[in-house]
């Protein structure tokens, strides 16, 4: 018998969790359909080994052009899609470049989820296909905590433009699951990172300053608060949280974490220590890097999620800086070669 696989729509799925979460859903036999900015650049390096055909000729990944700015795009791409389950990852996820881009930020993270709700509803009261809803809320949203951990009930109090658009898409998701009925669900997502980390975000910043300054190219990294905690996961262990979630019988809210708390000095310390280095030598401090409302502290409590989704991470903080490490010095040790290779011809 002919089972159709089931078609999963991800949107924001060239960044870090998009490409771990469209290998998740290809492993488990889905057909995934991503959307995609159009650029004069391909941004699809963290999935280009997920884009061809499989071993039985079919192609698992397929890619469309669109934006969340664009409603009538995000209707059609549904529409023609008709996925069973839809993952909104989709962000202006930089915390400090959403202060110098706050408008933007707001359209894409904060009225982008309306857009994308819209759609999902579109499709629903047209073909009576019921869609699964995942929202990616983030632990930005807790801000100045009122609380120690931060839980699903801890009450929301953002720092930055950032945090206050995911407070608009997380609540639009709750009041669009509770007036319309969808299977919609929000994960409140504490800080998750891995080798696809963007090398603008400080856990990236570091590994890929440490790795170079060990093999010469460089001698100094510049960053801000070196006191703020946070709670580090790795992200492909986050992603298997979201699809759990899109598999209950009831959408709910979930915090995502590991329930510890380490500093960005701690970071430091891990990733130039797994290299020989001090890291007292080679970190600056530079104001340019502080936020304007700082976020001192960062930490989850995840057990509504290990009770009810069965989820629990895998990857400890010690094993996610060696990870980020030993990918970035690889990566510096390729800098070097090309760097001979050129003052070589």
């Amino acid at each position: 018998m002919n089972h159709e696989p089931r078609r999963a729509f991800v949107t924001g799925i060239t960044g870090q969790d998009g490409s771990y979460l469209a290998e998740l859903l290809i492993g488990k036999g889905y057909e995934v359909h991503g959307l995609m900015r159009r650029s004069s650049t391909f941004g699809t390096r963290r999935i280009e080994h997920l884009c061809g055909d499989d071993a039985a000729g079919r192609r698992p990944l397929r890619l469309h052009d669109g934006d969340m700015s664009d409603a009538n795009c995000l209707v059609r791409l549904i529409r023609e899609i008709q996925p069973h389950e839809v993952y909104n990852l989709a962000a202006q996820s930089q915390v400090r470049v959403s202060f110098d881009q706050p408008t933007y930020t707001a359209d894409v993270t904060a009225i982008g989820a309306l857009r994308l709700l819209e759609a999902v509803r579109d499709l629903q009261d047209a073909v009576g296909t019921p869609v699964r809803y995942y929202q990616a809320s983030s632990s930005e949203m807790f801000g100045e905590v009122a609380e120690t951990p931060q839980r699903e009930s801890t009450p929301f109090h953002p720092r930055s433009p950032y945090g206050v658009a995911k407070v608009y898409a997380h609540w639009i998701t709750v009041n669009y699951r509770e007036s319309y009925g969808l299977h919609a669900s929000c994960g409140i997502l504490f800080n998750h990172e891995s080798p696809r980390r963007g090398e603008t975000f400080v856990t990236r910043k570091i590994t890929r300053a440490a790795t170079r300054i060990k093999l010469g190219l460089q001698e100094k990294v510049l960053l801000g608060n070196l006191e703020a905690r946070r709670d580090w996961g790795f992200a492909g262990d986050f992603v298997e949280a979201m699809w759990l979630m899109l598999q209950q019988d009831d959408p709910g809210d979930f915090v995502v974490a590991t329930d510890e708390t380490h500093s960005v000095r701690e970071f430091c310390e891990e990733a130039f220590g797994r290299l020989g280095l001090d890291y007292r030598d080679h970190v600056a401090i530079d104001p340019r890097y502080f936020r304007p409302a700082e976020v001192d502290l960062m930490l989850g409590d995840s057990s509504r999620a290990r009770r009810r989704l069965g989820w629990r991470p895998r990857v400890g903080f010690r094993e996610l800086v060696a990870m980020m490490v030993d990918a970035d010095l690889e990566l510096a040790r390729r800098e070097v070669e090309t760097r001979h290779a050129d003052q070589h011809r």
